[in-house]
């Protein structure tokens, strides 16, 4: 246990410790006070603020409520007079005021703490088997594990959308996300993918790249349009494993190589595609990665390094939402200078309208943005 963070708290006056498992990042909690069912929802919010963690030993439905009724508390209007109102902020302080709040908010109900035994069981009445859960996210159990509430049902959830899968038509069949891996539920820049008119180069030479593949379903949509080897990079283990167990249940294993490579693999292709985290900021933990690239530097280093892995007459496919610009965190003209000075050439563009749930809803905190983003698919080629 000297290799991995460890938790240590008192009970029943002994000192009990076990392992540390946040995979959002969060160091182990400093405090920690036995609770159970006899815990009123006010006090364990107010512990829950002031750093003190909260180790549940009671029945693990009352935990579920009592991480509702202490999300009701934290997600409670400031009463406050004279403040701004959000809305008349600028766009990018919206932006970083919401990042702040909801890390704040992770914080609080991340209080709320549970113990698994070396076998990932909870000694919980009416507690769920969250064997499967925690050994897709963690690995085989090699001792006592003490995680929060909230991560732990987002382990349960993940389990069930990997058992369940996504259906993607394109793609032939459901793409099935790992634990940690974005899984395609935001189908727009699919479309787009499967309905762009393929370079001519691949008629020569049929061999695509798609880079940064994560669940493996571009490079699947890929493969079912007829291009016939594709070459899928990734760095994330996880991003690794799930792509390749989605393209061999997809019957596309032989058509697509899946590698762990930073960015581009050897050689030059006549597509070549990426989707890159769209927002330009620092992931508040590991799990972020997908949607938050300080910096942009995915975006960056695909643009640099596009032109000297094209084949004569090929095409990259960039892939991105527009909305770092409605959040006035990139503009257009930064992403038209990268691509030029990459040595690259606009051919073309096709854009489509998201289709996700806080599209339209007026209540969230980034509406007017999200209300405004378009993601495109840019055809890029060699100058």
């Amino acid at each position: 246990m000297h290799d991995v963070p460890v938790v240590e708290w008192s009970e029943r006056g002994a000192a009990r410790s076990a392992r540390w498992r946040s995979e959002r990042g969060v160091p182990p909690p400093r405090r920690i006070v036995v609770a159970d069912d006899t815990l009123k929802a006010d006090a364990a919010y107010r512990l829950a603020c002031e750093g003190t963690a909260l180790m549940w030993r009671s029945d693990f439905q009352n935990a579920r409520q009592m991480l509702v009724a202490m999300a009701a508390r934290v997600d409670r209007p400031p009463r406050r007079r004279g403040a701004p109102a959000a809305t008349n902020l600028p766009m990018a302080e919206q932006f970083n005021r919401m990042r702040l709040a909801r890390a704040q908010r992770a914080r609080t109900l991340g209080a709320l703490l549970v113990e698994l035994d070396a076998g990932y069981a909870l000694a919980l009445r009416r507690a769920p088997d969250v064997k499967a859960a925690c050994t897709e996210a963690w690995g085989p159990g090699t001792g006592n594990v003490v995680t929060s509430v909230r991560e732990l049902l987002g382990l349960i959830g993940a389990h069930e959308w990997r058992a369940k899968g996504i259906a993607v038509p394109a793609a032939g069949g459901r793409i099935h996300p790992y634990y940690g891996v974005f899984g395609p539920v935001r189908s727009e820049y699919v479309d787009l993918v499967a309905g762009a008119p393929l370079p001519r180069a691949l008629a020569e030479a049929s061999l695509a790249f798609d880079i940064g593949t994560g669940t493996g379903v571009l490079a699947a949509v890929l493969a079912r349009r007829g291009v016939a080897r594709v070459v899928a990079t990734d760095r994330d283990p996880r991003a690794l494993a799930c792509a390749r167990d989605n393209l061999a249940r997809l019957g596309l294993g032989a058509h697509v190589d899946v590698v762990d490579v930073d960015l581009y693999p050897d050689g030059r292709a006549a597509l070549v595609v990426c989707n890159p985290p769209w927002v330009p900021a620092r992931p508040a933990s590991p799990l972020e990665g997908a949607i938050y690239d300080p910096e942009s530097r995915m975006l960056r280093d695909f643009l640099a390094g596009l032109a000297a892995h094209l084949a004569p007459g090929g095409e990259g496919w960039l892939v991105l939402s527009d909305l770092a610009e409605h959040l006035a965190l990139r503009t257009r003209e930064q992403l038209l200078a990268w691509i030029a000075g990459a040595g690259l050439v606009v051919a073309g563009r096709l854009d489509a309208r998201p289709r996700h749930p806080k599209a339209g809803d007026a209540n969230d905190a980034l509406h007017a943005a999200r209300a405004m983003e378009v993601t495109s698919l840019w055809r890029l080629t060699a100058a």
